[in-house]
């Protein structure tokens, strides 16, 4: 199966509305991509993410997980990528390529596997692929509210 591997927390941000990825490549690809977390994050990539996210998103912003909680090194799940564009109408686009993504869905378990550049195949493992069935918003236990969070401002 093709892969791609893309930092954190922008391949999270994939599975939880997010549906363009920002390349300066072209890709004529079509169908069922793996999204592989990259193992490297820095403290500034993330907090750069999440303050990004939080000008037309605040409470999406509010949800993406500590930087620890976020797996890294592993193919997390998998999309259906139906084009590569130029020009996309949405705030997430900000590349020279936006590679448009549809129907994300989780791992029940994600595989630690090793990225590389560009599109590269992942062997599926034996057995398939195992989906989660898991709520895409964190849910108030009682009320089914969705939980709501302040961001820290960043410290200089």
């Amino acid at each position: 199966m093709k892969a791609i591997t893309v930092r954190q927390p922008w391949a999270w941000l994939l599975f939880h509305g997010k549906p363009v990825e920002n390349r300066d490549w072209y890709t004529a690809y079509r169908g069922l991509l793996a999204i592989h977390a990259a193992q490297g994050m820095t403290r500034d990539e993330y907090e750069d993410a999440r303050d990004f996210v939080r000008t037309f998103d605040p409470a999406l912003a509010c949800r993406i997980p500590d930087p620890e909680s976020l797996e890294r090194g592993a193919v997390l799940g998998t999309v259906n990528q139906i084009g590569c564009v130029k020009q996309y109408e949405s705030p997430w686009f900000q590349g020279r390529f936006g590679h448009l993504y549809e129907s994300p869905k989780l791992l029940a378990v994600p595989e630690l596997a090793r990225g590389a550049l560009g599109l590269w195949e992942w062997r599926v493992p034996d057995g398939g692929l195992r989906y989660a069935d898991a709520p895409l918003a964190p849910v108030h236990e009682r009320t089914g509210s969705l939980v709501s969070c302040t961001i820290p401002e960043r410290v200089k």
